[in-house]
């Protein structure tokens, strides 16, 4: 057994909402010489770089998460043509969904039913469709955006564990972002139906939208927000966060001509182009 599949296992009998939570109070402390100690050294660990944020200076932060969930400058994400991505981060894995299936890595597969929470008439549209998954590492910009232009449907909160979503985890844990507590958010668009997916992790201490604040943790059900006054976000537009870091998986309903991007794993930041838009190719 190597040191990833040992550090995937490991994960399996610990209380992962316990542990997030408890990390959640520590990351919404307000007491300055906690919060600042904090912050300087995951900015250190990491190697966080702060000349791009709004506010650079690490002091002015009321709190960890406040620190985690920063916005960028204005200029520093340019927003590119065609279909973009949502978040800073390694675009893992992308292409096809075939037959109701996704690549999660190397020789792992998990269900497009399932990652959207079980329901067949949610997940039908996207059956024959594509995806592409995006996973935010400590040191990313931690906010998530649109990839073009779309009209909020419904919001599904599916509960699930919270395992880590790096590689090593990913590689060894069967259906890992179907397994995750996460958030599907079904959009209309010009370009067919999309899914946006936030998948919690470990040590995440909560899921953001724009139109809904803190969405997660909830209750140990799945539950189901439709919306009939529209909720239309732009391209480029902030849709989410989360406070603490995770995975993002887009599902198209159409069929997508990706970039050439390396299948095993490319950094990508929030508004780089990732392709043409769904079906325009």
């Amino acid at each position: 057994m190597d040191r990833q599949e040992l550090f995937a296992r490991i994960q399996y009998p610990l209380p992962h909402h316990a542990i997030s939570r408890l990390i959640g109070l520590v990351a919404d402390c307000r007491v300055p010489w906690v919060k600042d100690q904090f912050i300087r050294r995951f900015i250190r660990t990491y190697g966080v770089d702060m000349t791009q944020a709004r506010e650079p200076d690490p002091n002015t932060y009321a709190c960890f998460n406040d620190f985690f969930t920063r916005a960028l400058k204005p200029d520093a994400r340019p927003i590119g043509e065609g279909l973009v991505s949502p978040a800073d981060g390694v675009l893992s894995r992308y292409g096809r969904i075939e037959h109701g299936t996704l690549i999660q890595a190397k020789g792992q597969t998990y269900s497009l039913g399932a990652l959207l929470g079980g329901d067949v008439a949610r997940a039908a549209p996207f059956r024959q469709g594509s995806f592409a998954t995006v996973y935010l590492s400590p040191k990313d910009y931690h906010r998530v955006h649109m990839p073009m232009t779309g009209t909020l449907r419904e919001m599904t909160y599916v509960p699930g564990r919270l395992f880590s979503v790096n590689q090593a985890t990913a590689s060894y844990v069967p259906g890992l972002f179907a397994r995750n507590e996460r958030l599907v958010c079904i959009f209309d668009t010009e370009h067919g139906p999309l899914a946006m997916v936030l998948v919690g992790a470990m040590i995440v201490a909560a899921i953001e939208t724009t139109w809904a604040g803190q969405v997660t943790p909830l209750s140990g059900r799945i539950q189901t927000t439709r919306f009939d006054e529209p909720i239309v976000i732009e391209k480029g537009q902030e849709m989410g966060r989360f406070k603490l870091g995770s995975t993002v998986v887009m599902c198209m309903g159409r069929d997508t001509a990706f970039g050439a991007f390396d299948p095993a794993g490319s950094p990508i930041s929030m508004g780089q182009t990732m392709g043409a838009l769904p079906g325009t190719a």
